[in-house]
C-alpha cells in the first residue's frame, strides 16, 4: 500500500494504468483505522491486481474536496484512471476482494 498526498494523485492514481483503489481516511477515525489492516490483507490477496492508495483527509484536504468527500472511509476505484465506482464506511475484506474483481476484466 502507498501513502500519497494532493501532489501524487495526479501521478499515483490518474495516470495509473489499471485498477487503483484509493482509501481516504483519518487518523482520528475509528472504522478508518479498522479498514487498514483490511486493506493490507487485500493487498496481499491481489497482489499485482489492483493498486492500494491511502490518502489521510487531513493531510490531502485538496484532492477529498475536489471529489466531494463528506464521510470516511470512503474508497474509489479508478481503472485507466477513470473512476468506476465508490463504497463508503468499513467494508470486510471478501466485499472489498468481489468489487475489485468485478472491474478487473
Amino acid at each position: 500500500m502507498l501513502s500519497i498526498n494532493d501532489e501524487q494523485f495526479e501521478t499515483e492514481v490518474l495516470k495509473s494504468k489499471g485498477l487503483v483503489l484509493v482509501d481516504f481516511w483519518a487518523e482520528w477515525c475509528g472504522p478508518c483505522r479498522q479498514l487498514g489492516p483490511i486493506l493490507e490483507e487485500v493487498s496481499k490477496v491481489m497482489g499485482d491486481k489492483v493498486k492500494i492508495c491511502k490518502m489521510n483527509v487531513d493531510e490531502a484536504p485538496n484532492t477529498a474536496a475536489g471529489y466531494g468527500i463528506r464521510s470516511i472511509p470512503t474508497m474509489f476505484l479508478f481503472k485507466d484512471g477513470q473512476q468506476v465506482d465508490t463504497k463508503v464506511g468499513l467494508n470486510p475484506q471478501s466485499a472489498i476482494v468481489s468489487w475489485i474483481e468485478s472491474f478487473n476484466k
